[in-house]
């Protein structure tokens, strides 16, 4: 299998050909995927796209990265960040219990 790479917040994320974002992600050590929507971080859970729990923006369009592709290049970041990789704004964070920017 071919080995490839997409950005996360500046870093490249390494992937095997037909693998998820999500499973991606795992593999390189992320759990939380940014702040969710309504509370807590977004995280890989169910694996089949039915909790939207996993939700994170992908060359700008909002994707489930459970069952979103991972493609080389491809530009991957948390719902709170543009798509510069910039803070979209500053909220309380729920686990660190400070001002996450």
């Amino acid at each position: 299998m071919k080995r490839a790479t997409f950005s996360w917040l500046g870093r490249d994320v390494p992937f095997l050909e037909g693998e998820s974002i999500a499973s991606a992600l795992d593999a390189a050590g992320l759990v939380s995927f940014g702040p969710g929507m309504v509370a807590g971080d977004t995280r890989y859970f169910c694996g089949i796209g039915a909790c939207q729990g996993c939700l994170v923006r992908v060359n700008g369009v909002v994707r489930e990265a459970c069952l979103a592709p991972a493609s080389a290049q491809s530009l991957v970041e948390p719902l709170d960040h543009d798509a510069g990789g910039k803070p979209l704004h500053t909220f309380p964070h729920p686990v660190a219990g400070g001002t996450r920017d």
